[in-house]
């Protein structure tokens, strides 16, 4: 039996041929090195936006208060316009009952969407904030100063001001927004 065995593996070789050895497959690649983080600008953003808050809390407005912004590039005989309540929205939101996260996001949308369906005069409704769920730690309205903040920071913003008593009075805003 132990003459089979070499006769087949004689048989087996002759069949094969000459071999030569495979070279053993390439490694897999290794993962990709993960993105470097700029740490320190980051750092700096919590920072700023922090001194940001700090500086708003001083200047809070009260539910009573009138929101009201002129850009130099609003003419200051259209912001007495406006100021007067001689200037219609084309356009409102309604910012009641949201948070002031999800009214932010919206807000943002908004005036974006605004600005791109060319329009030139908008209405934000954010109500003066007497529920008790709408006033922070210190009694101020969050809405109003939200919105207060974001419009004073938009460069589409030109100008705006509290509406007039039958429009919503200190509890909504009219916008002037600039051209596309």
């Amino acid at each position: 039996m132990h003459e089979r065995d070499d006769d087949d593996a004689d048989l087996f070789r002759s069949a094969v041929g000459p071999v030569r050895p495979v070279n053993a497959p390439p490694a897999p690649p290794a993962p990709p090195r993960p993105r470097p983080r700029a740490r320190m600008a980051e750092r700096d953003e919590a920072e700023a936006r922090s001194e940001f808050r700090l500086a708003m809390d001083e200047e809070l407005l009260g539910a009573g208060d009138v929101l009201s912004h002129r850009s130099e590039a609003l003419p200051p005989t259209t912001f007495a316009r406006l100021r007067r309540g001689e200037l219609s929205a084309q356009e409102e939101i309604d910012l009641h009952g949201l948070t002031a996260a999800q009214a932010q996001s919206l807000l943002r949308e908004f005036l974006a969407d605004a600005r791109r369906h060319g329009l030139g005069c908008v209405r934000i409704v954010h109500g003066k904030g007497r529920g008790a769920d709408e006033l922070d730690a210190s009694g101020a309205p969050i809405l109003k100063n939200m919105v207060d903040r974001v419009l004073r920071h938009r460069s589409d913003v030109l100008g705006f001001h509290s509406a007039p008593p039958a429009q919503g009075g200190t509890g909504a805003v009219i916008v002037l927004l600039a051209k596309r």
